[in-house]
């Protein structure tokens, strides 16, 4: 007799951006539901907006973290999803039309498989690769924002896709990092998508929304209008711009810069007082400056202006700028700014908030671990995590209503 190979329940999201690795493992629970079993992060190596640098660095750097993954559980570490998310991505719609197969018209599982399968028949460059074909809508005989079209009447099923795709070297050697340390892939996913999984609600989908993820070496949005993925863009800026624009305008070393963008500055100048001054030496012993609060802010607002601004172009470019009624939801290391969520008002001209999980779909061992999946750095690691759970979801066996219904169509078909 054949023993029965029971089912892996543990998931992890893994994160490597460019100045922390971050990974959530999680398990299913037998009955549903979640439950968080370790929250790790350590910093990066050889990882520059987004793109392996130098993967010796990476590997190095990844290696403690695969290696408590695995002292977890073997099984964790052979079920990864890992984040990726490198400005060349490329966004393109794609239709996909076929005829009903069917004498009666009623339109069958193997319809819509070959309907969507006419979608993803798009040309991209032998050095790309497709991350997701994002099923929009189905349309049945003109008819639009159909979400399943299974035993519908039409003569026409056409499938609304948009499909991502990217340069594969980078996709490859960002998966080979995790693969020669023992790591198996469950799955890649594009950053935004799996940072919008974590802190978007269903009804800021519905209404219109763009969720704005500020990381170290770089800035990704994702937009949503009536419950759908309406487009994505990656740009290669982020906090450690700033914070490199500090060292230079403050003459001091990068850490010290970014000790004093968190612990002094600010997105609004116009708040800080000029009289307010920091005294560097307090804080290195090295450094005999003294400057103004001011100064630090004004620096910082700059920059975040042009990352706004680039996001604001974006949502020009597809017509939803000041158009969307939910507003900006920010995400990313780059968010713990103080006055972050004031400047992305003024500048994008909406409502504007930091993205925060509902972590009553959690079981969260203790306060700690609560507040290591509140911070804005760890939202895309939940993320892949819930995109694993979805994904494990939608995999496992199961009867439901509409299987039975299905099943008893076929027997029709076949039975007069």
């Amino acid at each position: 007799m054949i023993k029965k190979e029971p089912m892996n329940n543990f998931i992890v999201g893994l994160d490597i951006g460019s100045r922390h690795i971050k990974a959530i493992v999680g398990e299913a629970k037998r009955g549903g539901g979640l439950s968080i079993v370790r929250v790790l992060k350590t910093p990066t190596l050889g990882i520059r907006k987004g793109v392996v640098d130098e993967i010796s660095e990476v590997t190095q750097s990844l290696s403690p973290v695969v290696s408590d993954i695995k002292r977890i559980s073997k099984n964790a570490a052979s079920n990864i999803f890992l984040g990726v998310g490198s400005s060349d991505i490329k966004v393109q719609s794609s239709i996909g039309v076929v005829a009903v197969s069917r004498a009666d018209y009623e339109i069958f599982e193997d319809d819509i498989n070959r309907a969507v399968q006419s979608a993803q028949a798009v040309h991209i460059a032998p050095n790309r690769m497709v991350l997701h074909s994002i099923i929009r809508e189905y349309i049945v005989d003109g008819v639009r924002d159909i979400q399943d079209p299974l035993e519908m009447v039409g003569n026409r099923l056409e499938v609304n896709s948009l499909i991502i795709d990217a340069f594969a070297p980078s996709i490859k050697n960002l998966s080979k990092c995790v693969e020669v340390l023992g790591g198996e892939l469950g799955g890649l996913i594009l950053s935004p998508l799996a940072s919008a999984r974590a802190v978007l609600t269903k009804n800021q989908r519905e209404l219109g929304v763009v969720l704005i993820d500020i990381g170290f070496g770089r800035t990704s949005i994702a937009v949503y209008e009536e419950g759908k993925l309406l487009h994505t863009a990656v740009f290669p800026i982020g906090s450690g711009n700033i914070t490199n624009d500090l060292a230079i305008g403050l003459k001091v070393a990068v850490p010290l810069a970014e000790r004093i963008k968190l612990s002094f500055g600010s997105a609004v100048a116009r708040d800080t007082l000029r009289r307010d001054s920091i005294d560097l030496s307090k804080i290195d012993a090295s450094v005999k400056t003294v400057i103004t609060k001011k100064f630090v802010s004004e620096i910082i607002e700059v920059r975040l202006a042009e990352i706004f601004e680039l996001i604001n172009n974006e949502l020009k470019y597809i017509g939803k700028a000041g158009k969307l009624p939910a507003g900006a939801v920010l995400v990313g290391g780059g968010v713990k700014v103080p006055g972050i969520v004031e400047l992305a008002k003024h500048e994008l001209k909406l409502p504007a908030q930091i993205g925060n999980p509902d972590l009553t779909q959690f079981e969260v061992k203790d306060a700690e671990t609560a507040q290591q999946l509140e911070d804005p750095e760890n939202i895309c690691a939940l993320g892949l995590l819930l995109w694993g759970y979805d994904e494990r979801a939608r995999s496992k066996p199961s009867v439901s209503g509409k299987s039975i219904g299905f099943l008893k169509k076929m027997f029709r078909y076949f039975v007069p």
